[in-house]
């Protein structure tokens, strides 16, 4: 029995489905007086997990309405007729027991695009479903509700008014409905709460104000989870009490446990930072995605290029009321070129962390694929995945591999080109980013459609350049900060001897003098100067004068490549 105390984080959608089903069940003469018809069907529409079998149970039970469900794949039959008489004995069935509602499930397995269906049955019973819906008697009485994550592989005749009235996106919930969704699953769990920590002192060791559970701290790190994710993250929370306890049980004796033993069933906060490193967003499941534990301190150096991630990123993504105030939209990407080794994939993973945001990191060759259309529906799939857990910042590594210049390969197939505009697309679209901010590195920068580097795409061209000394030295402090240093060790000296070396030429240095330093006494408890200068005549630099120059010298003709290009680009005009 699903009331509407039992759905969270969807108080919008709630009200539209509402207004849809439970009216024309309860009052049908509003709608004669006003002279319509009551509407028939509500398509609802969203990510697997996020509440639309939960809605249509909890509206047929608040509206004591019968409730019918249909399992898309239990209606097919292998026998001629069948499936289709499958259909109208269940509509039967909720005509004769009106008021019902009638529930399917999955709708995108019997009612999928009939261009694209081979088999006849599967044609039969969409066309089924049509008849049955247009010719449904006690209109108002008897509801459809269908749930799908794939709308778009419905039949556009389903589609339409008088049939289904009304389509209902269920989305990923924002931190409100998180929480509102944690308090509903965590109402009959023992949480340690603040007012009741001193009391369970006394019986339960190690409690203490840090394990008092934070469900706002919670609701506000689970971006991208579901209704369904937050129910699986509070069991798991319960599951790892009960692994604590497990050892006091015996599986052989059917006696029931102590008082003694259940009193000491307390969930903490530790319980859900545990159970968080199990549980993942089901929207990203198959997207690769990883929560980065970069900081900004653990990136030396590179101020400017970390300033401008923080205007261009972390500011819109955690204030979005200043942005709305000033009536300005923010950034719709940022890109990050330089040498290799400079740390540009570093930067993006710090910058998703500090801005609480989901990490998709895309690598360009990855989505190459020879069939065709399947590289762009890769690229549509990212970016879709990306909106449904937003905040998220989509990174790109190694993107011109992915965008090359339009014409500058003679890709038979065309797909290269195909990407690139895919890729335009999608962030310049007539689809809102809604959160979603991308990142693109590369150290050939040359080499990239001029259509990405207009404002709009890539808003902010940020160069990572060659680390002066002072970044040097943030770089080596941050590299050696765990290591057991000899007193003769001068990082100042290191830092004039590093001239042209890139952050991982100079982490590569700290390795290599701890290596060697292991190498000559595995039992040493330091390492020598003598050793990081052995590690300098082994690492060489990545970057030379020239190649600064090179990079500095993109920075300044970058703004007009695309002008250039545009004047020089042959007239179809006449």
């Amino acid at each position: 029995d699903v009331t509407y105390e039992d759905i969270g984080g969807l108080d919008e959608e709630l009200k539209k489905v509402r207004e849809m089903v439970e009216l024309p069940l309860k009052h049908p003469e509003i709608f004669t007086r006003l002279g319509i018809e009551p509407p028939k069907g509500v398509l609802l529409h969203g990510p697997p997990g996020t509440g639309k079998t939960l809605l249509a149970k909890a509206v047929a039970n608040e509206t004591q309405s019968n409730f019918i469900l249909i399992n898309g794949p239990e209606i097919m039959s292998k026998f001629y007729g069948e499936s289709e008489a499958n259909l109208r004995k269940r509509f039967e069935d909720a005509e004769k027991n009106a008021p019902s509602i009638i529930f399917i499930d999955e709708i995108d397995a019997i009612a999928s695009k009939r261009e694209e269906t081979h088999g006849e049955v599967e044609k039969r019973v969409v066309a089924q479903l049509l008849a049955i819906m247009d010719g449904l008697k006690s209109r108002g009485k008897v509801v459809v509700i269908a749930a799908s994550n794939i709308p778009n592989a419905l039949d556009p005749a389903l589609r339409r008014p008088g049939r289904f009235d009304r389509e209902i996106e269920i989305g990923v919930p924002r931190k409100e409905g998180r929480l509102s969704v944690l308090k509903i699953h965590t109402r009959g769990m023992p949480l340690l709460k603040k007012e009741n920590v001193r009391e369970l002192k006394e019986r339960i060791k190690d409690l203490n104000e840090k394990k008092v559970v934070d469900l706002d701290y919670l609701a506000e790190i689970t971006y991208g989870f579901v209704g369904a994710d937050l129910a699986s993250l509070c069991k798991e929370a319960a599951m790892v009490v009960l692994r604590k306890v497990i050892s006091d049980l015996n599986l052989q004796n059917d006696e029931p446990l102590s008082e003694e033993l259940l009193e000491k069933l307390i969930i903490t906060q530790d319980d859900f930072t545990e159970a968080l490193k199990v549980v993942r967003p089901s929207a990203l499941r198959e997207v690769l995605i990883e929560k980065p534990n970069v900081k900004w301190e653990d990136v030396g150096g590179l101020d400017d290029a970390k300033q401008e991630l923080q205007e261009a990123i972390e500011w819109p993504l955690q204030n979005h009321a200043a942005f709305e105030r000033l009536g300005i939209k923010p950034p719709a990407g940022v890109l990050l070129y330089g040498p290799p080794g400079s740390g540009k994939t570093m930067l993006a993973k710090a910058v998703a962390n500090e801005s609480k945001a989901n990490f998709i990191l895309v690598n360009g060759p990855e989505l190459m694929s020879k069939w065709v259309g399947e590289s762009e529906k890769a690229v549509r799939k990212i970016f879709e995945k990306a909106r449904q857990s937003s905040p998220s910042i989509v990174f790109f590594d190694e993107i011109d591999s992915l965008v090359p210049k339009r014409g500058s390969f003679s890709d038979s197939s065309g797909v290269t080109e195909k990407v690139v505009n895919q890729l335009l697309t999608e962030m310049n679209g007539l689809q809102e980013m809604k959160d979603v901010v991308v990142i693109g590195a590369t150290n050939r920068p040359d080499l990239l459609d001029s259509a990405l580097l207009r404002p709009g795409r890539f808003d902010r061209i940020v160069l990572v350049s060659v680390p002066d000394k002072k970044s040097r030295k943030e770089i080596f402090t941050v590299h050696t900060k765990n290591m057991p240093l000899a007193k003769d060790v001068k990082i100042a000296e290191l830092v004039d001897k590093t001239e042209g070396y890139v952050g991982a030429d100079i982490e590569a240095i700290c390795r290599e003098a701890a290596m060697l330093a292991l190498r000559d006494d595995m039992n040493t408890k330091d390492i020598k100067m003598k050793y990081f200068l052995e590690a300098l005549k082994k690492v060489r630099p990545s970057a030379s004068k020239e190649i600064e120059e090179m990079y500095e010298q993109f920075q300044n003709t970058f703004r007009k490549t695309r002008a250039e290009e545009m004047k020089n680009a042959p007239s179809y005009f006449g």
